[in-house]
């Protein structure tokens, strides 16, 4: 009769094989199991043994009730640091993002085209613009569209600046001013285009009125224009005689056209 390996009737874990005739399995666990247990024991004992070592001496007992106060009582007899807003404005960044603006040229026009980039930038969804096209008698902007109606919702607002950085005529900036945007109703903090449309300029005209005799879109956009000209004053005093910026006009030489290059 050849030997045989006792191992070989062993299941996983030291539990015996239903095979295994000799029950070795069970006795190799029992032993295994009773080890253990005193190893654990011992190491329970040492733990709380340690624990006892621990604790607070009658000195620490006596103070524990009041020991999570420790830093309240601390801050009791430091300066204050709190900030007296609104009535003194806070010392801001200076790339502090506020309140957004639609600016205008110097002439009135405003800077505003209507291409919506704004919006599609705008990863909080919170820009609603609606483009129309400028006409002979209601010219808004140079070139051929403008933004008729602009909506900011300021209540999905992140003020990541995004939508300044895809504007391309810089129409569209933030303030470096502080504004509560606050306000009973959830629709009063929707603004819309007259809410955020930056004032005329000094000496400028309310738009609409004709872009200055002999330019282009491009030449507002190189900043060549710089204020209204005379016959601008004459046209918003024809159509509109009772526009309020006609008193503070001041008309300025309309700017020279510029000299295509020779090759």
């Amino acid at each position: 009769m050849t030997d045989q390996n006792p191992d070989a009737f062993r299941a996983p874990g030291g539990r015996p094989s239903p095979d295994d005739p000799s029950g070795a399995g069970s006795a190799g666990s029992a032993g295994s199991a009773g080890g253990a247990g005193g190893a654990g024991g011992a190491g329970s004992t040492a733990d709380h043994n340690q624990w006892l070592r621990d604790l607070p001496g009658p000195v620490g007992r006596f103070f524990a009730p009041v020991a999570g106060y420790g830093v309240t009582i601390s801050s009791i007899f430091r300066p204050t640091v709190t900030e007296l807003y609104p009535f003194e404005a806070p010392v801001l960044m200076p790339r502090y993002h506020g309140r957004h603006q639609l600016n205008r040229y110097d002439d009135g026009l405003e800077k505003c085209i209507g291409c919506e980039l704004c919006a599609w930038a705008c990863p909080a969804d919170a820009i609603y613009v609606e483009a129309a096209s400028n006409e002979p008698g209601a010219q808004y902007s140079p070139g051929e569209r403008y933004g008729r109606v602009y909506q900011i919702n300021y209540l999905r607002c992140i003020f990541c600046g995004m939508c300044i950085e895809a504007c391309p005529t810089r129409a569209l900036t933030m303030t470096h001013e502080i504004d509560e945007l606050v306000g009973p109703t959830r629709t009063g903090l929707i603004y819309e285009k007259e809410d955020l449309l930056a004032p005329v300029p000094e000496g400028a005209l309310e738009a609409p009125h004709p872009m200055v005799e002999g330019t282009e879109d491009g030449d507002y956009y190189r900043g060549e224009v710089t204020g209204v000209t005379q016959a601008q004053i004459d046209w918003v005093r024809e159509h509109r005689p009772d526009e309020e910026t006609l008193a503070s006009a001041h008309p300025v030489p309309a700017p020279s056209p510029a000299k295509e290059a020779v090759h």
